[in-house]
């Protein structure tokens, strides 16, 4: 059983450690915190306090949610998706791409919803058009041909830069592609596109490392996600409207995590922290904690650790 820390005391170590540096600089982890209820809630209102104007972007999970399934990591990439603001993102990675140019760029607001290119133009007192035509070149290069994203999603995000080309009171033109990246749609929807492969159970891994990345390329310092996953380890339906999880899903879902550990070398600037309760610990076979699924368990668990001191960026921490 791991010695408890005070919450202040594991915020300040993960800030250190991680937030400030190991993060921003490109690096990833996967940390679990046991917490009761109260305290869970907590740490999530403390956690955005400690990343407000760090330039994060916050991804809040909740495995109780009837509409996401935990052990499902398609439904974990739509529930991040409709989290992020991709027109946002589509616009920062444009205004990044202007000043690679050598455009100034630091007087355009990426969060006003006009046309960005008119907007670097005005900036720097030339046609829109010539603009367009010197950065529509670095978005193919940049983003259609970046390798480090899988084929369908650099599509899908230079289509989503190029229509941030629209003009005022047109109808915008990508919002097929925002239905596809938050929600199972047909694949027909967005094939116009060059979009050709379904966010499913078998390609959304794939598509959360390419969402990890593309939130860095965008400008942001990296990505937090909170992957409250309490409800997992409840081992009798309570009955109360919120999803429940069989002994089958709990395991899937632990494997889900323990692929996550396995390849964090694959995640990009990011920090996943799941926050769970008590019974996560629990290695009865008869129980929904981290002992019906070893493999997750035997690289959570510390098989050294001090008899008083706490490491509090240990891969498993308890709450005080």
């Amino acid at each position: 059983m791991p010695n408890p820390i005070p919450l202040n005391d594991w915020l300040d170590a993960v800030d250190a450690e991680y937030l400030s540096t190991f993060i921003p600089d490109g690096g990833a982890s996967v940390k679990f915190i046991v917490a009761p209820e109260d305290r869970r809630a907590e740490l999530a209102a403390r956690m955005r306090e400690r990343l407000d104007g760090k330039g994060y972007a916050l991804v809040e999970l909740n495995a109780a949610t009837p509409t996401m399934r935990a052990h499902m990591p398609q439904d974990i990439f739509f529930a991040m998706a409709r989290q992020l603001d991709w027109r946002l993102l589509a616009r920062r990675a444009i205004l990044r791409l202007a000043a690679a140019l050598n455009y100034e760029t630091d007087s355009v607001d990426a969060s006003l919803r006009g046309n960005v290119f008119e907007s670097v133009a005005q900036s720097n007192g030339l046609e829109a058009q010539s603009v367009i035509r010197e950065i529509r070149p670095e978005i193919e290069k940049h983003v259609a041909l970046n390798y480090r994203m899988p084929r369908d999603f650099r599509a899908a995000m230079s289509h989503l830069c190029l229509n941030e080309d629209n003009r005022g009171g047109d109808e915008y033109a990508g919002q097929a592609l925002l239905d596809w990246l938050t929600g199972p749609v047909p694949i027909s929807n967005v094939r116009q596109f060059s979009v050709h492969t379904p966010i499913n159970r078998t390609t959304a891994r794939y598509f959360i490392e390419a969402a990890l990345y593309w939130v860095q390329f965008a400008g942001c310092a990296g990505t937090v996600i909170l992957f409250d996953n309490a409800r997992v380890t409840v081992a009798k339906n309570p009955k109360d409207g919120l999803r429940y999880y069989t002994r089958a899903m709990a395991m899937d879902h632990y494997e889900l995590l323990r692929e996550f550990i396995d390849g964090v070398d694959r995640l990009t600037n990011a920090l996943m922290a799941v926050v769970t309760d008590q019974e996560f610990l629990e290695d009865s076979r008869s129980r929904r904690g981290y002992g019906i699924y070893q493999a997750l368990q035997t690289r959570v668990m510390d098989d050294v650790r001090d008899r008083n001191l706490v490491n509090p960026v240990a891969s498993l921490v308890r709450i005080a």
